[in-house]
């Protein structure tokens, strides 16, 4: 089987489409397939923000259209150009789509007319969005994990609503563990979002807030996991700026960054 593991597209679908795939079996995304940039610039803005003591930006009906859209568009946009090569399985990423009865609501809280894009994706055919579940393909053990919120996160980064934050945080946790407990041996390719802690992980981007440049962004859960298991693959992005590949015992660790690649052949 030759799988194509593809990294974080961003809707950037002109980079996708310079991707040399031919004769391919499988098409694996590690999620943010869609692009996100206003609700990139938002978030940072407010993470200053709360380090300045400042109350966080609103998100008005206006904002949330043009968000939606943005999403939407392109994360069509790069799943349809895809599904044409082969069957298409993916993870969502801390870049969500937005579930039907999410969008229901918004619709009517701020009177808007938003489409249902988890919708139009099932209507593609050939495009899979995967959570939390261990798929048989073609014989392939191929086991996909939903973006998360790990303890070590909270540790590493510290926000100030730390409380909070860690109390949702471990419900995540926990419930990633159990995941991966689940997949437990025999994997071949792990999907997840986050890196492993420590490992092509390290936050350097230029527009990130000061106090996290440095820090460590991976899970510490996906980390005990492949050391204990080893999967023979895992293929991860989140952190771009630590694309690269690392080895944990006998697995393979890549971090495939924005729309990178690597080809796989498993027999």
């Amino acid at each position: 089987m030759r799988i194509f593991a593809i990294g974080d597209p961003h809707g950037a679908v002109e980079v996708v489409r310079k991707i040399p795939i031919k004769d391919i079996d499988l098409i694996l995304l590690t999620g943010d397939i869609g692009k996100a940039d206003l609700a990139r610039k938002r978030f940072f803005e407010n993470a200053e923000r709360k380090q300045q003591g400042l109350p966080a930006l609103k998100e008005d009906a206006k904002f949330l259209k043009a968000v939606h859209i943005e999403v939407g568009k392109s994360t069509l946009e790069v799943l349809r150009y895809l599904s044409r090569y082969a069957p298409v399985y993916a993870i969502q990423g801390n870049v969500g789509i937005p579930g039907t009865s999410e969008v229901r609501e918004e619709n009517e809280r701020y009177g808007l007319k938003l489409d249902s894009i988890q919708a139009k994706i099932a209507s593609l055919g050939n495009v899979f969005i995967v959570k939390n579940r261990l798929r048989l393909l073609d014989g392939l053990r191929a086991g996909f994990l939903d973006n998360f919120t790990d303890t070590s996160w909270v540790r590493e980064f510290h926000p100030r609503d730390y409380s909070k934050v860690m109390k949702k945080a471990a419900k995540q946790t926990a419930l990633a563990r159990r995941v991966l407990n689940r997949f437990g041996r025999n994997l071949d390719v792990l999907i997840c979002h986050q890196p492993p802690f420590g490992l092509l992980d390290k936050v350097n981007f230029p527009g990130a807030p000061k106090n996290w440049q440095g820090k460590y962004a991976g899970s510490k859960v996906i980390l005990d996991y492949i050391r204990k298991y080893q999967p023979k693959y895992v293929f991860c992005g989140h952190i771009h700026e630590g694309k690269g590949v690392a080895k944990v015992g006998k697995t393979l660790v890549y971090n495939l960054g924005v729309a990178g690649y690597k080809l796989v052949e498993l027999n």
